[in-house]
Order: C-alpha cells, then sequence, then structure tokens
C-alpha cells in the first residue's frame, strides 16, 4: 500500500466522514479514543476498510492458525475474540443459547487503512485520491429509529437468587470472586446500527470506543477498558474493578469519587484481579518483571468513574505475541478467580452465551505490537436475525450485597439504555 499524510483542521468531522465513507464496506473497523489521555496510547483513532485476505478459524485452531495468518501477512490486522475461545484454552464448554452467532475469532488485512494521531492523517492505500475522497463525503446525521422492545433475561428478583447461589460457592471455598453477567435483548425491525454507534459515542465517550461491521454483524462499543498492549517489549494491562455514578454537581462528583476511593470492598475487588493478571502476564514475561504501575486509581468518564489498575511486563524479543494474548485471555476482570473454576460457574449460573461480549476487539501491527480492549458497554446486532443485545455484569465477593450489585449493573446499562429507548 502506498502512504500519503495530511493535516486536518477539524478532525472530529474527518473522522465521522471515514466512518460513514467505511460502512459502505463489508467489513469495516473504527477505534476511537475520544480524546482521552493515555500514556500508552499509540493512535488518536484508526479506521480500516475493506479486505484483502481474512482470517476466521474453524473451532480449535484460532489461536494457532492467528499465529500463522500473522507471520504470512505481517500488516496491519484488526479483529476480534470472543470470549467463548475460552474452550480452545481450556477444559470448558459453552452452550448457553446464541442468538448473535458471532465467529469466535475473525481478522482482516483491510484495503485501506487510515491511522489518525492527533490532527496528522497517514492513509494508507492503494487508492492515491482517497483522502479528497472522504473529505469530499457530506456527513450525515441519521437519528436514531428503534422498534424492538428490550425485555431481559433475568428478573431482578432471579437476579438477586442467583447472586445469592454464587456466594455460596464462595463460602465453600470453590472462588472467590466471580464476575456474573446478565442479558438485556430485543428484536429490531429498524435499527441503523452506525446510528447507534454514533448516539453510544456520544451518550457514553470512552477511550477504547469501537465499531466493527463483519457484514451482518456489528459491534458498537463504549469501553473504558483496556484488555492488553504490546509496545516493543513492554506489555501493559489495565483491569476496571470498581464503578460509581457521576454526581450532579461537582461537589457531590467528587464525594462520590472519594467514596469509591475508599471502598474497601472495591479496592479487594480490584486487588484480587491484580493478582490474577499479574500471574497470567507472568507466563510470558522476562523473570522479574511484572510490576504493578498503578493501584486502584480513579479514572472519570461521562457516565461513571471506575476504579483502574495499570499491571505490566517486560517480554523478550522473539516471544510469541498470540501467546502473550492465550496466556492472559480471558480477561481476568471479566471472568474472577481462580479463573478456570469461576469460568465453569458462569457458564452454570449465567443464561446467554456470552459471545464477542467480554472478548476483545483491536489490532496487531507490522512490528508485532498490538492493542485490544474489552468489549464491555456495547451493543451488538445481527442484521439478519434483527437480534440486538448487551449485556452487563459486576464483580461477586462474599461482602457483595446482591440488590447493590444489580443497581451497579443497571448503573452499566445506562448509556446503552438511553440509546435504544423508544
Amino acid at each position: 500500500m502506498q502512504s500519503f499524510d495530511c493535516i486536518v483542521d477539524n478532525i472530529s468531522i474527518f473522522k465521522h466522514k471515514a466512518l460513514q465513507w467505511a460502512t459502505s464496506f463489508e467489513v469495516a473497523c473504527f477505534f476511537d479514543s475520544n480524546g482521552y489521555e493515555d500514556r500508552y496510547s499509540s493512535y488518536t483513532a484508526v479506521i480500516a476498510a475493506g479486505v484483502k485476505t481474512e482470517f476466521a478459524p474453524q473451532p480449535g485452531e484460532a489461536f494457532s492458525g492467528l499465529g500463522n495468518f500473522l507471520k504470512d501477512h505481517p500488516s496491519f490486522t484488526p479483529g476480534f475474540m470472543c470470549y467463548d475461545l475460552k474452550n480452545e484454552l481450556e477444559s470448558l464448554r459453552s452452550e448457553n443459547p446464541d442468538l448473535l452467532h458471532f465467529p469466535d475469532m475473525y481478522f482482516f488485512v483491510p484495503q485501506h487503512l487510515i491511522l489518525i494521531k492527533e490532527n496528522t492523517v497517514e492513509i494508507l492505500s492503494e487508492q492515491p485520491a482517497l483522502f479528497e475522497e472522504i473529505n469530499a463525503c457530506i456527513p450525515t446525521f441519521n437519528s436514531l429509529q428503534f422498534d424492538g422492545e428490550l425485555q431481559a433475561t433475568l428478573s431482578r428478583e432471579e437476579y438477586i437468587r442467583k447472586v445469592d447461589r454464587i456466594k455460596e460457592h464462595i463460602l465453600r471455598g470453590d472462588i472467590y470472586e466471580m464476575n456474573f453477567c446478565q442479558q438485556f435483548y430485543a428484536k429490531a425491525e429498524q435499527l441503523d446500527p452506525l446510528a447507534a454507534f454514533i448516539k453510544l459515542n456520544e451518550t457514553s465517550p470512552a477511550p477504547f470506543s469501537s465499531f466493527f461491521k463483519l457484514r451482518d454483524k456489528f459491534i458498537m462499543s463504549s469501553s473504558p477498558e483496556r484488555f492488553i498492549k504490546k509496545s516493543g517489549t513492554k506489555v501493559i494491562s489495565q483491569p476496571i474493578k470498581g464503578t460509581a455514578p457521576r454526581g450532579a454537581n461537582e461537589t457531590e462528583d467528587e464525594l462520590l469519587k472519594r467514596t469509591l476511593q475508599q471502598n474497601d470492598k472495591e479496592i479487594a475487588e480490584n486487588v484480587m484481579i491484580v493478582d490474577l493478571v499479574r500471574n497470567d502476564l507472568t507466563k510470558s514475561a522476562l523473570p522479574g518483571s511484572v510490576k504493578v504501575e498503578e493501584l486502584c486509581e480513579i479514572y472519570s468518564f461521562q457516565q461513571v468513574h471506575q476504579m483502574i489498575s495499570t499491571v505490566t511486563s517486560q517480554v523478550a524479543r522473539n516471544t510469541d505475541v498470540v501467546e502473550i494474548i492465550s496466556n492472559a485471555f480471558p480477561m481476568g476482570s471479566m471472568t474472577g478467580a481462580p479463573k478456570v473454576r469461576a469460568m465453569e460457574l458462569i457458564e452454570e449460573f449465567e443464561e446467554t452465551k456470552r459471545g464477542i461480549y467480554s472478548g476483545a476487539v483491536g489490532y496487531f501491527d507490522e512490528q508485532q505490537n498490538f492493542d485490544f480492549n474489552v468489549v464491555i458497554r456495547s451493543l451488538i446486532y445481527n442484521q439478519s436475525n434483527r437480534f440486538v443485545s448487551f449485556q452487563v455484569g459486576s464483580a461477586i465477593t462474599f461482602a457483595s450485597d446482591a440488590a447493590l450489585e444489580y443497581k451497579e449493573c443497571m448503573l452499566k446499562a445506562k448509556a446503552m439504555l438511553e440509546v435504544l429507548s423508544r
């Protein structure tokens, strides 16, 4: 591909035009940091469109096949990994109902790639006039039409009963933390995925927002969480555990933030997962290189305050990049600990297959670096059967109050509910 650099005065309008242009392709993706400051970020935004070649593996061949695919095609390669790849890594199963039908893994080498750093746009394409073509687009702002009736797989009462049963497993010593999720869903005869993503991104802008179109399947994500990134020989993971609402005014907001920062239960949950992530990174790391750079720091987003820790490690230059990811997958913040037993109980207590929810979306670059989010705070849509859903969850420990955990789930659902309000 040829490379072209341009300076753009209004990057927000250009991003909108480029996303609108990209969605005309059967396969496209858009990753947006939404202006959040992140010392580990490589790009302000990324847009990829069109397929040169793609990788959608057979069951049981995802991680091994991905390694070969990346070696055969050393280029910028976006894609996603579903939570249920756990079955390839451990002796686990996924037998709960699934109406979204996403492949467990998908990656593609794009025909056109747009890399944005602040107001500098780099276009990699065989189409030399692509910047002019995109810039000539007239951005449309379609209002979102949604005609579905949202339903929940669990009532509040059913959720509370299940949390109490999970706590019995904790009391017996089977686990000490489990991420328990529930699904909201609808049949939607009218749903414009692009309009839904734009509304979600306006309602809840986040540093790891993503839009992914795989033909008839769509991911519309406002994720605040990084799963794992590799930059040179450094690996970074930033698990989230601990959530509080934003206040109605500055005084209330600071109080809520400080209360979260001092909440012993939330701190304990975060530390448990930090220990799990440290163990996951150690499997690929140089001895003694795993460090906790931030522990239980509070980050503020438009909808919520979040407690985030940053765990890093160093890897040898020849370390297999797919192995780094598979050693940490699925992310501990979405499973619990001990990890395998928590995933067994997730399968038992949850009502639906997770699929891409609590999986990861991101990219590998040609230098074998990578960056992947955690697919949370996301709308997932199958256009063929008109099924749209989102899932929300929280960490259950012995100290959990089931009613408060349900309230936390509904706080996390707020942005998606607002997007799909009628």
